[in-house]
């Protein structure tokens, strides 16, 4: 069991196995996009399943894949059925922008992938063409409703922004409704590598939106779930992911690993140690130092702090799955 120096279970990895991604989001990536890595500097997927194992071996229950975008790295359902073949009951996810789902979605489905997170911004090509700065939607519906027909778990992820998606989250959350998936809005993660010109919307802002329409409760949300959530009236459930509040640390169980091999104990900070040379000579006892380490140095909490104070993360997030 991987234990923090707070006391909290570590059991959920994060599994960035690319920085590329097909989209530009504002809040995530410059216009111009990233620089390539070279071959030589991402690890091969039979280098993260080795570090997988491990982390396995030691009390981790769920794996997430994410990128930049999982799906444009070429035999990711492969690397899928490798982690599954090694524990078929794993709790095995991925978070998507969905493009390029409708195509991948039955044999990642074959593969043993159990869930989804969908990226859905807008139902407004327009805006979902502003966000992306790229023609996305219709690609990303058609993974959304190919998703469903599968019965793959699907939670759809929405960032909130003040300004430019903010009179469509009911919209949205009534296309989720119709969808049977849960939606997620998402606070603004303020970063170095956004458009400065977005701004985005609070939890409290979220709620006042949502109750022009209908009537909710907030519930007792999942242990270690990032999310706080909330019930309608009919039962339908969703969540609100909100970093900025004081609490949003105090139940977490996750460990990043992006696609260079850098272990990386929270999402904000630039802390991370790489376990990449330790894998390719094989050094497992190593590794599990590294990782050791990592885990006794993850921090109490981030800094996206809700008393105005709040820093600017400068982490790249299409590095570590955001």
């Amino acid at each position: 069991m991987l234990i923090d120096s707070y006391g909290r279970v570590v059991d959920y990895l994060r599994v960035s196995v690319t920085e590329r991604c097909n989209f530009r989001c504002r809040y995530c990536m410059p216009e111009a996009g990233i620089e390539n890595l070279g071959h030589q500097s991402v690890l091969s997927y039979e280098e993260m399943f080795e570090f997988i194992k491990i982390c396995l071996d030691n009390g981790v229950t769920k794996i997430r894949l994410t990128g930049g975008e999982p799906l444009v790295r070429s035999g990711i359902e492969n690397f899928i059925a490798m982690i599954n073949g090694y524990k078929p009951g794993l709790d095995l996810a991925m978070t998507t922008n969905g493009f390029l789902l409708a195509k991948k979605a039955q044999a990642l489905k074959d593969a043993g992938l159990k869930r989804l997170n969908i990226s859905l911004d807008s139902l407004d090509p327009k805006k979902a063409n502003f966000l992306a700065r790229k023609d996305v939607l219709e690609h990303v519906l058609e993974g959304i409703k190919t998703a469903c027909e599968l019965g793959f778990g699907v939670k759809l992820n929405t960032v909130a922004l003040k300004g430019v998606n903010d009179a469509e989250l009911v919209e949205l959350m009534d296309f989720a409704k119709s969808c049977n998936a849960q939606i997620r809005y998402i606070e603004f993660m303020e970063n170095s590598h956004a458009s400065g010109e977005l701004k985005g919307l609070r939890k409290d802002d979220i709620l006042g939106i949502i109750r022009q329409k209908y009537n909710l409760k907030e519930i007792t949300k999942s242990p270690n779930s990032p999310s706080s959530l909330f019930e309608l009236e009919d039962g339908y459930k969703f969540g609100i992911i909100d970093p900025h509040k004081h609490d949003f640390c105090a139940t977490c169980n996750r460990l990043r690993l992006s696609a260079e091999g850098l272990l990386i104990p929270c999402l904000y900070y630039e802390d991370g140690k790489s376990i990449r040379e330790a894998m390719r000579a094989g050094d497992i006892k190593k590794a599990c130092d590294i990782l050791r380490e990592v885990i006794a140095n993850k921090p109490e909490k981030n800094k996206w702090e809700n008393d105005g104070k709040g820093e600017i993360s400068s982490r790249a997030f299409y590095q570590t799955g955001g």
